[in-house]
């Protein structure tokens, strides 16, 4: 168990630096000027990273670096190293303490209904949303969903209940859009798909309120990528190409490069290859063009990984193999473990991909591998993709290697 929490606060620091965009140099030369020494490398950030050791003297300097609490990296270290905290993570929920800073009540506020708020509360509920997105990284949402609706209902009323500037105001509104995305997106991973509707066009009215156009396409790209996954394929497409250009052409780069992505699938999913392999092409297009503007917070995990894995399942859904199986398997071999849910995903279109590859052994040890990590996941997304990989497997039945995972898992 102990490395376990090693590795999960060291992909915790891990995502804290890239969020700040540093390299582990970068940071390196940071805690160096920040406590005037020069004793710390590149080499002892990775070794922080990889959960081989955790930070104890240097987490002053770190909070400082990387502008976050001190108490909140605090707390996640001294878990890590197995201390009594007063709140250990007995529960998934109770993990949530790793991510959301306690610098903003989002309690009831009818004791304090009508009192002013200004910019320090305004990034304290940013904060917040970020919190609850690296929550939902490492946490199924069948175990964040109630946390996620509370944050999401306690940010409604702090802007309904408080009064505030118009600069305020905008802000406020802008992260009710950014917790409504998140809460959406951790519904519909329980499998609560009205209750994601609902927070997804919650959500865009705020953003829309707030004049936030790019984070309208966000959650309007969430709602079409819900639809494209839960038989609603037309509704998919059109609803995505309405968050492409809703958003515009000025939307920052990781932003377009997400909404083409989700473009691409939606296509995909409604079995439109050349607009959804074009839509792929324009996704990279526009990742890698220069960008004046700076990316949204919430695109902190858009990547050029992350397009080549989309890439890659959108050719295992159009029944193109031999392009899937490479691109997945090379994300799989250095894709970050304590992302259990995306882990298992990710393994299960190479399961699908390996099957129309005629690798069935092979496609085998993909599935059981998925099954593992998915088995104690309260996510409704791995279950659905774990069901439709042992029905891809049912062909081939009379090959032992299937048939033992066929009959080991499909109960």
């Amino acid at each position: 168990m102990g490395d376990a929490k090693r590795k999960r606060f060291g992909a915790y620091l891990a995502r804290l630096r890239r969020d700040a965009g540093k390299s582990q140099r970068q940071l390196a030369e940071a805690l160096c000027r920040i406590s005037g020494t020069a004793s710390v490398t590149r080499h002892e950030i990775s070794r922080w990273e990889r959960g081989e050791r955790v930070p104890d003297v240097w987490l002053p300097a770190l909070a400082t670096a990387l502008s976050v609490p001190h108490d909140t990296l605090g707390r996640a270290a001294a878990h890590a190293r197995g201390e009594d905290i007063g709140t250990e993570m007995r529960s998934p929920a109770e993990a949530l303490a790793y991510f959301l800073p306690d610098s903003v009540d989002l309690g009831p506020l009818e004791s304090s209904a009508g009192r002013r708020v200004g910019a320090t509360t305004a990034a304290a509920l940013a904060d917040r949303a970020h919190g609850l997105r690296l929550a939902d990284d490492v946490i199924a949402g069948g175990d964040l969903l109630a946390p996620a609706l509370r944050e999401l209902d306690g940010a409604v009323r702090l802007y309904r209940e408080t009064t505030h500037s118009e600069d305020t105001g905008r802000s406020l509104l802008s992260s009710i859009g950014e917790i409504a995305q998140i809460t959406g997106w951790i519904a519909s991973d329980a499998g609560e798909h009205d209750q994601a509707a609902r927070a997804y066009r919650l959500g865009v009215s705020a953003a829309r309120e707030a004049g936030d156009l790019a984070l309208v396409g966000n959650l309007a790209g969430s709602l079409a990528y819900q639809l494209s996954n839960t038989d609603h394929e037309d509704d998919g497409v059109s609803l995505a190409h309405a968050a492409l250009e809703e958003a515009g052409p000025d939307a920052p780069a990781k932003a377009r490069a997400l909404y083409l992505d989700r473009v691409a699938w939606a296509h995909a999913k409604a079995g439109d290859a050349q607009p959804a392999m074009r839509a792929l092409v324009e996704a990279h297009e526009a990742m890698a063009s220069e960008d004046s503007q700076e990316s949204p917070e919430w695109a902190y995990w858009v990547s050029p990984e992350e397009l080549d894995v989309m890439d890659a399942r959108v050719y295992t859904e159009l029944r193109k193999p031999l392009r899937a199986v490479p691109l997945l398997q090379e994300v799989l071999g250095r894709y970050d473990s304590t992302h259990t849910r995306e882990l298992a995903l990710y393994l299960s279109w190479l399961a699908v991909a390996l099957v129309d590859a005629n690798e069935p052994e092979e496609a085998a040890t993909a599935a059981r591998r998925m099954l593992d990590l998915s088995s104690d996941f309260a996510s409704d997304r791995t279950a659905r993709r774990g069901r439709i990989v042992l029905t891809k497997l049912e062909q081939h039945r009379d090959i032992s290697e299937v048939h033992e995972v066929l009959d080991t898992y499909a109960a």
